[in-house]
């Protein structure tokens, strides 16, 4: 039923994730009055590997929550390149990248700490999503659904923000199908927990298997079970989907013998209950907002899990939001507008950077296997380490300021470009 209150600064924020959670609590610092929806019956647990840049770290500062999100990074890593033999050399992980200094951790990790940092008494609603939305130059009624119930209602609010993921609901009602925007990379990534470590690898070790199309890794946390990666090359992500994810992941490494380390993660995968498996997809689109509705994290901007940057990006995204509409406070068009221009050439770099940042994970070809393992060789010559170091420091980083966003004036070699975090800064 149609509300009958003020709705001018009530948004509608569609998700419970790190888009949706940062959204809500810096607009809630800005003003307006936040209603979360998720489709999900409750928040869900855990999740795979992140990794958390600068500009993350300080978008959750600015926020308030950066001290209640647990940093797992272990200062005692070491990362191993490792073949179907057993055998193995040095590598070069997420968390040994010359200078770019990520935090490592769960995904949960950071939800965790948006979720205790949410406004007291914010109106959650679970089980529940937009089927319907219509607006005018002073706002939107959405229709929503019940899934407990069935039952379905309208609310009217002041602008809508759609945080529900790569294949937001909000967005197809409002921009239109996913096919518009979604750009498939014909890739697919399984995660899960790797509960016991490795036989072999030290609790705070990593291992990657990079093969032509395929490629398998782990990560560990201080004070958690480390998490595995497996990630492909694939023709048909559909009939991958429809197949699931233990018997895709087991066809797409098993073409010979998986050996020691790989066929014990792949026996651990097949025993988990608790999996994540999906294509690569990016969202391309070139305005993330229309009249007072706008799109937040994976929904606008879907970089995928290989660009490492996802939840950096969502918690930037949403911080710099509510900044733009305090900057235009009786204009949310034109916040909107403000802030999209500032976001876009950031992102777009992001995503012309994903095919170097999937090179390291999972090499195409034999072409880039050979680079890719000359790569992790020369950077993990301590000469080379140094002036890729020194590179990375002189690189005049991505600037977030006051509101502010601008791109580099160069581009540096496809690494260093691919791992540097952006500069975030704020007065």
């Amino acid at each position: 039923m149609p509300t009958t209150q003020d709705t001018s600064r009530r948004v509608l924020v569609v998700g419970l994730g790190i888009a949706g959670m940062s959204t809500a609590i810096r607009l809630h610092q800005a003003g307006w009055e936040p209603v979360v929806i998720e489709r999900a019956p409750a928040r869900r647990p855990g999740g795979h590997f992140i990794a958390l840049f600068g500009t993350g770290r300080i978008a959750a500062e600015r926020l308030g929550v950066l001290d209640l999100i647990e940093n797992r990074t272990n200062p005692d890593h070491h990362s191993w390149e490792i073949d179907r033999k057993g055998r193995k050399r040095p590598g070069l992980g997420f968390g040994t990248i010359p200078s770019a200094a990520p935090w490592i951790l769960l995904r949960g990790d950071v939800e965790d700490g948006l979720y205790k940092g949410l406004p007291e008494g914010l109106d959650i609603r679970y089980s529940t999503s937009p089927v319907d939305l219509h607006q005018d130059p002073d706002g939107v009624d959405v229709t929503l659904r019940d899934a407990t119930t069935g039952d379905e209602y309208m609310e009217r609010f002041g602008l809508v923000v759609g945080a529900d993921g790569m294949r937001s609901s909000i967005r197809r009602l409002a921009f239109g199908p996913d096919a518009n925007y979604l750009t498939p990379l014909n890739y697919m990534v399984a995660t899960a927990l790797l509960e016991p470590q490795l036989t072999g690898i030290p609790d705070s070790d990593s291992v990657v298997l990079a093969e032509p199309g395929r490629s398998f890794w782990t990560f560990s946390f201080t004070n958690h079970a480390p998490s595995m990666l497996f990630s492909y090359r694939t023709d048909d992500p559909a009939a991958e989907l429809q197949r699931g994810a233990v018997d895709s992941v087991q066809r797409a490494f098993t073409t010979s013998s998986p050996g020691p380390f790989l066929g014990e993660a792949l026996e651990h995968f097949a025993a988990t209950e608790h999996t994540v498996f999906d294509s690569a997809q990016q969202i391309r689109m070139r305005q993330f907002h229309t009249g007072r509705v706008v799109l937040v994290g994976d929904s606008a901007w879907c970089m995928t899990l290989y660009s490492g940057y996802g939840a950096s990006c969502a918690l930037a995204g949403g911080d710099l939001l509510g900044t733009f509409l305090e900057q235009h406070p009786r204009d949310v068009p034109a916040a909107l507008a403000a802030w999209n221009e500032r976001m876009y050439p950031h992102v777009s770099n992001q995503h012309n950077l994903v095919g170097r940042s999937r090179t390291l994970f999972t090499p195409h070809d034999r072409r880039e296997q050979i680079a890719r393992t000359a790569l992790v060789r020369a950077l993990n010559t301590p000469g080379v380490q140094a002036l890729a170091v020194k590179q990375m420091q002189r690189h005049p980083t991505l600037s977030i300021k006051d509101g502010d966003l601008a791109l580099p004036s160069k581009l540096t070699p496809a690494l260093i470009e691919a791992s540097a975090p952006v500069q975030y800064q704020s007065n």
